[in-house]
């Protein structure tokens, strides 16, 4: 199985322990919110490059999931972890097809090689879903590019020890020349509250300013 590295971490040094055992008290620990940010510059920056904005901004998110330190954490058998990043693992469509894929691969280089990677890999894969590439070290994301997103709930087994942050997002609005795009995000609050989940927003709203 192909996963991003991680190190065993303590409990007792883990400052989150006591919410952490708070939040295992309870079914369903997962939380989402959704929130609406400006993606002129993602547009533009894209569209000037030839590349897929859904492949941009799914690097962007996952740079941006990189700066913030909660979103690092995992659990393994009771054990807890630190990832050293995540992985996107993101459902995409052929042209011509009404059959998704799921696509899982590391951010790795620019962003620009990251969409002409994401394109290759994403038009040669000949199945669903690559299981060895599936595991603790990603994060799920998603586009409804027919329909602006205002909300969004993912399916998951109720299990509390599922620590992936699920995206998505839908279709951008134009208004005065300004792009705007809903990006829903789910997480489980035994890891990730909702101070981390702007911390997220804002690492990624300062990305996407700086692309030129």
């Amino acid at each position: 199985m192909h996963q991003p590295n991680a190190v065993k971490v303590s409990w007792e040094t883990w400052p989150r322990h006591e919410v952490f055992q708070f939040f295992s008290g309870m079914s369903n620990p997962f939380f989402g919110v959704t929130f609406t940010t400006d993606v002129t510059k993602v547009k533009a920056y894209t569209k000037a490059r030839g590349i897929s904005f859904y492949y941009a901004l799914v690097w962007l998110c996952a740079k941006a999931f990189d700066q913030v330190e909660a979103f690092h954490y995992t659990m393994r058998d009771g054990a807890l972890y630190r990832l050293e990043t995540r992985w996107p693992s993101f459902t995409d469509l052929k042209p011509g097809s009404e059959q998704f894929h799921i696509v899982t691969m590391p951010a790795d280089g620019t962003i620009d090689e990251f969409c002409r990677e994401a394109k290759t890999r994403s038009m040669a894969q000949d199945v669903f879903i690559r299981m060895d590439m599936e595991g603790d070290g990603l994060f799920f994301c998603s586009c409804l590019p027919w329909l602006p997103l205002t909300a969004l709930t993912n399916e998951r087994d109720f299990n509390a020890d599922d620590a992936i942050p699920r995206l998505a997002w839908g279709q951008y609005t134009e208004q005065d020349g300004k792009y705007t795009l809903g990006i829903s995000v789910e997480a489980n609050h035994r890891f990730i509250d909702g101070l981390h989940i702007g911390q997220f927003y804002q690492a990624l709203c300062e990305l996407m300013d700086n692309l030129t």
